[in-house]
């Protein structure tokens, strides 16, 4: 399972994406498995989707849910409250709610690493110190 950003949920489905070679190329090195994102990253995707291709390309997202190569997880009251804290720490990066929501995942369920196309993850430190391995 690898955390996944909303740029990549794009960019796999966008063939006009400046980043869908790159995201599709990193999808076929990945362990296959699901992809794990949050509801402000698929939100983030559904509107970014629907702007570029309207709702065949939000059927698509929707799709990769359905068929289990996507999965939603839903915040816990502890990741909220450590969003709210990261984008606080964060704010002259800035750290938008997506960003800071999957670096709460990361360090609750202790995943290690983000399918993003977003450099922000370079500098985002968790809770440990450590930063998380960016794919592609």
């Amino acid at each position: 399972m690898i955390l996944t950003d909303t740029g990549p949920l794009v960019a796999l489905l966008d063939r006009d994406d400046v980043y869908h070679a790159a995201c599709v190329a990193a999808s076929k090195r990945l362990p296959s498995g699901v992809l794990l994102t949050t509801w402000p990253c698929f939100t983030e995707a559904m509107y970014l989707l629907g702007e570029v291709g309207g709702y065949p390309y939000q059927a698509e997202l929707w799709k990769l849910r359905q068929v289990g190569r996507l999965a939603l997880h839903d915040l816990t009251p502890i990741e909220v409250d450590r969003t709210v804290r990261l984008m606080e720490k964060y704010q002259d990066a800035p750290m938008d709610l997506a960003d800071a929501s999957l670096m709460a995942v990361a360090e609750s369920r202790r995943l290690r690493r983000v399918f993003t196309v977003d450099g922000h993850f370079r500098i985002y430190r968790l809770s440990d110190g450590s930063v998380l391995e960016v794919v592609p």
